[in-house]
């Protein structure tokens, strides 16, 4: 399956009703469980997070209403429901709701759970990678660079990038719909092999300028 010969999943862009409903600790990590191992019912996310199958099932519902996770019927029953994280993942504008005091709270937890995720996702890779193949390292990456960009350049970089991303996302959804109908995959199952030759890709990607803003002073720091 190449690139551009499937449409995108559409992705959901969160609205100030919608960043305050996900902005609860558990409701994140239902979603990040859902995103991370893939379709499961209330009762197993309950097992894999120590909750009780009631308190997910009513998180599960409201992470549904605003469109973050959807039903599989097809896999459901009258006793159990599936549930799977969007295929097209989610987007707030963080700069405008950070700056709005009634929305700055929950951006500023979702953000800083955004990269705690990558910061953990980053580090249990570096300790993998000791024992993955050598072939799928090296078709990896790991880079950081400088550049000196106006900001028109930076946008294009940005959406260059953005643009090819949602290219491969639109064959990884179509790939996981394949894999869904076929396979009833267990949420306490460690294997993140969809199939011989298909692994499940983490890509982080961070663009921005440095110096323009203000660091805030550290609490700590002026408490000394």
């Amino acid at each position: 399956m190449k690139p551009g010969n499937v449409n995108p999943p559409r992705g959901i862009a969160l609205d100030a009703a919608a960043l305050k409903a996900f902005a609860h600790p558990l409701r994140v990590r239902l979603w990040e469980a859902l995103e991370e191992k893939g379709p499961a019912t209330a009762t197993q996310l309950a097992i894999l997070i120590g909750e009780s199958s009631g308190s997910t099932s009513y998180h599960l519902r409201q992470l549904s209403r605003f469109g973050l996770i959807e039903e599989l019927p097809k896999r459901g029953n009258a006793k159990e429901r599936w549930w799977r994280a969007n295929p097209g993942g989610f987007s707030f504008n963080g700069d405008v709701f950070r700056r709005d005091p009634n929305t700055a709270a929950a951006a500023e937890m979702l953000l800083a759970q955004v990269v705690q995720q990558r910061v953990e996702e980053t580090l249990r890779w570096l300790q993998e990678s000791r024992t993955t193949p050598h072939e799928w390292v090296q078709a990896s990456i790991d880079s950081r660079t400088k550049l000196m960009l106006t900001r028109p350049e930076l946008e294009e970089l940005t959406s260059d990038v953005t643009t090819v991303l949602q290219q491969y996302r639109a064959v990884s959804a179509a790939r996981q719909s394949d894999t869904d109908e076929m396979r009833n995959r267990s949420v306490s199952s460690n294997d993140e092999t969809v199939s011989e030759d298909v692994v499940r890709i983490h890509v982080h990607f961070n663009a921005f300028p440095v110096g323009l803003g203000e660091p805030e002073e550290d609490s700590r720091t002026a408490e000394d």
